[in-house]
């Protein structure tokens, strides 16, 4: 059974470095030193989505540095097995949701241009030229949410 939790309690937050380590560490190759930064010992928020006790998909909750009133998703991750099954999808939703609800007007993320399709669906549109983050091909992109 799929549950999703949301905090930064200790446990969870081990969770989501777990799953972090899974697909951005050892699947696409991006050293610990860099994935793990210092945003993550300032106990950030999760959302972590478990099937069971197995993390399967996570993204780290913040603030944005330079917008205070902009969300920036970050460290947003599917475990292998899971994906194409519509769960990042309702994760990055339900963390739109939240953000909404505590007043945020957008949102603004770094993307890997491989996933740039899976974000525009979802009402992202780059803007900016495409860098390297991590030796991986990125692209910003932003979404203004919708008044209530």
């Amino acid at each position: 059974m799929k549950r999703q939790v949301f905090g930064n309690d200790s446990w969870l937050q081990a969770a989501a470095f777990y799953l972090r380590y899974q697909v951005f560490v050892l699947e696409q190759g991006i050293s610990p030193e860099l994935e793990f930064d210092e945003l993550d010992w300032r106990k950030p928020n999760y959302f972590v989505i478990f099937d069971g006790q197995i993390p399967i998909a996570t993204i780290r909750y913040q603030r944005d540095s330079k917008r205070a009133d902009w969300i920036r998703p970050d460290r947003f991750c599917v475990a292998k097995p899971y994906r194409k099954q519509g769960i990042g999808q309702q994760l990055l939703v339900d963390y739109e949701a939240k953000a909404q609800k505590e007043g945020y007007l957008g949102s603004v993320l770094s993307a890997e241009t491989s996933a740039q399709g899976f974000y525009e669906k979802l009402g992202y549109q780059p803007f900016g030229e495409p860098f390297y983050e991590d030796d991986i091909l990125c692209i910003t992109m932003e979404k203004r949410f919708k008044a209530r």
